[in-house]
C-alpha cells in the first residue's frame, strides 16, 4: 500500500523533467574533482541518463541547451547521512516524497545515503525515483536501523541474542537494502553476529560505532563506515573499557577524560585501515547564528523552524560559564579530531542527518556540512570530494558517479560561482541534471516557490 502511494505520486509542477532528457552545455567550466584544476570552454552533451560527450568544439544538439558562459560544472553532490522516512506513520511520508526528495535536487544533492528509515517507504521511493516517478535524488538505503532491546527508535530492528541479529540481516537483505545499519544499543554478540551475518551475504554494515563495543574492535570486524566519530571519542579517553559498560556519554564526559596518546593510537589505526568517517559535524555543531543566517529556512516545515528558533533563543540566554566552555572547547575538539583523522588517512564523507537535529534543512544544510569540514582544515577542494569523488569511491560507483566524465550517469550541478575558491559557492546552484533529467533555472525557481509554499502548509 504504502509502494502504490508513493510511486502514484504526480509531481504537476515539473511535467518537463518527468524522464531523462538529451541536453547541451556549452562554454562551461568544469571542475575536475580528482585534481582540483579547472577545465574552462567545454561543452558537454548529455543524452539520456549518461553523459554522452564532452569537448572544446561545439556540439549537436536535439534538445536544451544551456549557456555555461562565467559557469562552473561539478558533479552531484552527495549527502552520506540522512533520514528520510525517520517514522512509521505513513500519514506523515507525504512530506518526505513532496518537500524532502525535492529539495534534495533544488540544492544540488543528486545522491543520498539513508542510514534509517522506515523499510516499505524508503524502498519505494528508492525505486520511484530511480524510474522517474518521484522528483529527488538516488538513494542508497539501509531501511531500519538494528537496535538493542530498550531503542526508543521507530525505525528499527530490535535485536538482543545474536540469533535475532541473523535474521534481522537475513530479512533486509532479502527484501533488497543496500548495507545494513547499526545503532547505539546494539549489545556486543549481536554486533559480532551482524558482522559476521553481513560479510557472508556480501553487506556492508555501517553506522554507529555501539557503546558496548571498541572502536579497534569496530575495525576488526570491519565495520565499514563509523557515524559522528563515534567509536572514536570513547577510544581517544582513559575509561574506553569503563565506558562500554554504561551508556551515559557527553561532550563534557569525552573532554574530562581525553587522553592524547589513546587518540593517536586510534587515529593511526583508522588511517592504516582507511576506515570511513562520516563526521556529521553540523548536527553536533551547528549554532543560533548558523540558523539566523540560513537561507533554506523558508523551504522547510515551519513547525520544525519554529522549534529550533526557540532552542536557538534559550542557547543565546544561556549564561552558566562552565557549558560555555564546555560548548566551545568540545566545538575546538571535534574539528581538531576531523582534522588528525584527514592527515592520517582516514577517509571523510560529508553528511548531515538532515532533517533529525538543530537547522539541519535538506539539501540546504550539506554546504554548512562542507564549509565546516573545511574549518577542520580541509581544503576547499577535499571538502568538496567528500561530497563527490569519495562517494563514489565508498560505494564502489566510481564507474557511474563522482566526476564528469563521458559514460558517467548525468548528476550534474551547474553553479554560478567557483566552489574551489570557497566552499560555500555550492550554494549558487543554477540548473541541475539528476540522472539524467535537466532541471533548468526556471524549473528550480518554480519548484522553489512550490516548496515554498508546502513547507508553509
Amino acid at each position: 500500500m504504502i509502494r502504490t502511494a508513493l510511486t502514484l505520486v504526480v509531481v504537476t509542477y515539473l511535467a518537463p523533467a518527468s524522464r531523462a532528457q538529451t541536453l547541451t552545455i556549452t562554454n562551461i567550466t568544469i571542475v575536475d574533482v580528482i585534481n582540483g584544476h579547472l577545465v574552462p570552454h567545454m561543452n558537454v552533451a548529455v543524452d539520456g541518463k549518461r553523459i554522452a560527450a564532452i569537448s572544446t568544439k561545439p556540439l549537436a544538439s536535439s534538445g536544451a541547451i544551456l549557456d555555461g558562459t562565467g559557469m562552473y560544472l561539478i558533479p552531484g553532490l552527495w549527502d552520506m547521512h540522512i533520514h528520510a522516512f525517520f517514522t512509521n506513520d505513513s500519514a506523515r511520508f507525504h512530506t518526505t516524497s513532496e518537500l524532502m526528495l525535492p529539495l534534495f535536487v533544488v540544492n544540488g544533492v543528486t545522491g543520498v545515503r539513508d542510514m534509517g528509515s522506515n523499510l516499505d517507504a524508503i524502498l519505494a521511493a528508492r525505486d520511484s525515483v530511480a524510474a522517474h516517478q518521484l522528483i529527488g535524488p538516488r538513494m542508497v538505503v539501509s531501511g531500519p536501523m538494528l537496535d538493542g532491546p530498550t531503542s526508543r527508535y521507530q525505525v528499527i530492528i530490535k535485536v538482543g541474542a545474536p540469533a535475532d541479529a541473523r535474521a534481522a540481516v537475513q530479512k533486509l537483505k532479502q527484501r533488497g537494502v543496500d548495507f545494513i545499519k547499526t545503532q547505539s544499543l546494539v549489545p556486543r554478540d549481536a554486533y559480532f553476529a551482524i558482522a559476521d551475518e553481513t560479510r557472508s551475504l556480501g553487506l556492508s554494515f555501517e553506522g554507529h560505532v555501539p557503546y558496548a563495543i571498541r572502536g579497534a574492535e569496530a575495525i576488526d570486524a570491519g565495520q565499514h563506515s563509523f557515524e559522528h566519530l563515534l567509536g572514536v571519542f570513547e577510544a581517544s579517553t582513559t575509561r574506553e573499557d569503563s565506558l562500554i559498560t554504561v551508556g551515559a556519554r557527553s561532550h563534557a564526559t569525552y573532554l574530562a577524560l581525553h587522553n592524547d596518546a589513546r587518540e593517536a593510537a586510534i587515529i593511526a589505526a583508522l588511517g592504516k585501515h582507511h576506515v570511513w568517517q562520516c563526521p556529521t559535524i553540523a548536527s553536533d555543531l551547528n549554532s543560533a547564528g548558523d540558523l539566523a543566517a540560513e537561507p533554506g529556512l523558508p523551504y522547510w516545515l515551519h513547525i520544525a523552524v519554529d522549534g529550533w528558533k526557540r532552542a536557538a533563543l534559550r542557547g543565546l540566554n544561556v549564561t552558566d560559564t562552565a557549558e560555555l566552555s564546555v560548548t566551545r572547547r568540545y566545538a575546538a575538539y571535534d574539528l581538531d579530531l576531523v582534522r588528525k583523522l584527514h592527515k592520517a588517512g582516514a577517509p571523510i564523507l560529508a553528511g548531515t542527518d538532515a532533517p533529525a537535529g538543530f537547522d539541519l534543512v535538506p539539501g540546504a544544510s550539506l554546504p554548512h556540512e562542507l564549509e565546516w569540514l573545511v574549518a577542520a582544515g580541509l581544503t576547499p577542494l577535499e571538502a568538496l570530494q567528500t561530497a563527490t569523488i569519495n562517494p563514489a569511491i565508498f560505494l564502489g560507483r566510481t564507474r557511474d558517479v563522482g566526476t564528469v566524465a563521458v559514460g558517467k550517469l548525468a548528476d550534474l550541478v551547474i553553479l554560478s560561482r567557483n566552489p574551489l575558491a570557497e566552499i560555500g559557492n555550492t550554494r549558487s546552484v543554477v540548473a541541475v541534471v539528476a540522472d539524467g533529467r535537466y532541471f533548468s533555472p526556471t524549473d528550480l525557481t518554480r519548484m522553489r516557490l512550490h516548496l515554498m509554499e508546502l513547507a508553509a502548509k
